[in-house]
């Protein structure tokens, strides 16, 4: 009996018809999942085996989830490594997932998708647990910023104790003009609030949702806005300077293919939240230099993937900086400070002012 007659015949299993092409090769749906899946294996797999971790048991570890397609593409696939370790009756311990969601629509335009989305995740990731803060909620877990942005802000911004830890977040934020200046705050205060948050509950890293051209787009923002130090665990894979971590299970993979990833799983339509393309008509100068950066590797992505890649390689391969004379911290984004000379530094030396890094004073309000 002859064969099925295929029209364009996957190039894996040549037992179905290709529906996704990826990096030049023509896969089924079946196929196609298997390739994405098995690139984030490969980045969690040192979890799964326990390799250079304690073995006391399973290690607990955060997924920061804004329901934008990376994080939540990152949850199921995670989800499904872990049903499927737990199914095997002598098989490695493995991991603990836990779930941040954080509400940002205080400082974006992006709202979560529906009030019970805690109960509705829940539900479909059952062998996760799942907990939800807002952004201001950064006041209860690191309490000193209450003292840090007053100074950070300058005189143009005057803190108010009566009001509520909400309305105090809007005021500060209301002082900081510089869009770039406001986006870099922003990084900084949801970085703090999750590192806080996973050191609360004990977990040994975090899982970042950033797809490949992200990561890209931070590294060359960050470059732009003096934070280039930082890279060493803002695009990169290892320990961050804050005790935790950090892990990019995504950065082999475009968002165009986490978004067929996505269409090919219905249960993920009502959770994940579409961003907001940026209009063509927007004045470049109204722009975070983060924005810029994301809207250049989005259309130059699409024309040399190769090239967007190798920007993030290169980023993941950086050591850190070596120029540290003590273990001096940053006040407000918690890294450490690197003393690059001058009389800048001298003068923070000898004042009663908090400490700021480099990237951190040039972003301050009258200084950006």
């Amino acid at each position: 009996m002859p064969g099925k007659q295929l029209s364009s015949p996957c190039m894996d299993c040549r037992d179905a018809d290709s529906v996704f092409m990826i990096r030049s090769r023509r896969l089924c749906r079946n196929c196609y999942i298997r390739f994405v899946d098995y690139k984030v294996f490969r980045r969690m797999e040192k979890y799964r085996l326990r390799k250079d971790i304690p073995k006391t048991g399973p290690c607990r570890l955060l997924l920061p989830l804004s329901c934008g397609l990376g994080s939540a593409a990152l949850l199921h696939m995670i989800h499904t490594q872990i049903e499927d370790f737990r199914s095997k009756p002598y098989g490695p311990a493995g991991f603990d997932l836990h779930v941040l969601l954080i509400d940002l629509s205080c400082i974006s335009s992006r709202r979560l998708p529906r009030d019970d989305i805690v109960e509705v995740l829940q539900r479909r990731f059952p062998l996760a647990s799942f907990t939800q803060l807002p952004l201001h909620s950064i006041f209860e877990f690191v309490p000193d910023l209450q003292e840090v942005l007053p100074k950070y802000a300058g005189q143009g911004y005057a803190d108010d104790y009566l009001l509520s830890s909400k309305e105090r977040l809007d005021a500060f934020r209301a002082s900081i003009s510089s869009a770039t200046s406001a986006a870099d705050v922003d990084s900084i205060l949801l970085n703090r609030l999750v590192v806080a948050f996973a050191k609360r509950i004990d977990c040994l890293g975090v899982l970042w949702g950033d797809s490949d051209d992200r990561l890209a787009a931070r590294t060359l923002a960050s470059v732009s806005k003096g934070r280039g130090s930082s890279l060493t665990w803002q695009v990169s894979d290892g320990m961050s300077p804050f005790g935790l971590e950090f892990n990019f299970p995504l950065r082999d993979l475009f968002t165009v293919e986490l978004q067929n990833y996505a269409n090919s799983f219905p249960e993920l339509a009502d959770i994940i939240v579409p961003d907001t393309p940026l209009s063509d008509n927007v004045l470049t100068k109204n722009l975070s230099i983060d924005q810029l950066m994301l809207r250049y590797v989005s259309s130059q992505g699409t024309k040399y993937p190769g090239v967007m890649s190798n920007v993030t390689r290169t980023a993941n391969k950086l050591e850190a900086p070596r120029m540290l004379t003590d273990r001096r911290r940053c006040a407000l984004c918690d890294s450490f400070i690197h003393d690059l000379g001058g009389p800048t530094m001298d003068d923070k030396k000898s004042s009663s002012l908090p400490e700021f890094c480099y990237a951190c004073d040039r972003s301050r309000p009258g200084l950006s």
